[in-house]
C-alpha cells in the first residue's frame, strides 16, 4: 500500500468513529428504560392501602413498552368490600412530536392518553400529563409522575384534577424491583 493510501486509511479509522458517536441517534427510551422488568409495590390513596404487582416489557419488535398492572386492596374502612384493579398500558415514542406517550386501558373501560412533560421533568422525575380520555369527561386532567429513587426503586404518584381545580393525589405507589 502506498503512503497516500495508508495515510487516508489511518485518517478514516480515526475520524469515522468520531462521526459515528456524533451522528448517533439518541435513545428515545432512555428516560423510561429503567422501568423494564418486574416490580412489587405498596399503594396508598383514595381506594385505601394495598399492594401492586407490575411489569414493563418491550413488545412488538421493541417499538412499544407494555405495562401490566394489578392493584389489590383488601377490605378496609375506606373501601369496605376491597377491590382488585387491573390495567394495561403501552408506552410509545411519537416520532412526529419527539416525545414519549402512555396509553392506559383500564378495566372500567377508561382509556387515558398521556404525553411526556419535558418542562416539568428531570432525569430523576418523569411527568406525564393527560391529553385525552376515552369514556370519561375530558374536562378532567390527570398526571402520572415517576420519581426514580434508584435503578431498583421508584415512586409513582397519580393525580387527578376536577374541572377548574388543582391536582389532588389519588394514589401513591412505592415500587421495588422484584427479585
Amino acid at each position: 500500500m502506498n503512503a497516500r493510501k495508508l495515510t487516508a486509511t489511518l485518517i478514516a479509522l480515526l475520524v469515522l468513529p468520531a462521526f459515528a458517536q456524533d451522528g448517533a441517534k439518541p435513545d428515545p427510551w432512555q428516560p423510561v428504560r429503567f422501568m423494564v422488568g418486574r416490580w412489587n409495590g405498596v399503594v396508598e390513596g383514595q381506594a385505601g392501602a394495598g399492594t401492586v404487582t407490575r411489569s414493563y416489557e418491550f413488545v412488538l419488535d421493541g417499538k412499544f413498552i407494555e405495562e401490566r398492572n394489578v392493584s389489590t386492596y383488601p377490605p378496609q374502612k375506606q373501601n369496605e368490600k376491597g377491590e382488585v384493579h387491573e390495567h394495561r398500558g403501552f408506552l410509545s415514542y411519537n416520532r412526529e412530536r419527539h416525545t414519549l406517550m402512555i396509553r392506559q386501558f383500564h378495566e372500567e373501560s377508561f382509556v387515558n392518553l398521556y404525553a411526556f412533560n419535558a418542562i416539568a421533568s428531570t432525569p430523576q422525575r418523569l411527568v406525564f400529563d393527560s391529553e385525552n380520555f376515552e369514556n370519561f369527561d375530558n374536562s378532567w386532567k390527570a398526571r402520572e409522575t415517576y420519581e426514580l429513587i434508584s435503578p431498583n426503586e421508584f415512586i409513582e404518584t397519580f393525580e387527578l384534577a376536577e374541572p377548574g381545580k388543582a391536582f389532588e393525589i389519588y394514589s401513591r405507589t412505592h415500587f421495588r424491583r422484584a427479585k
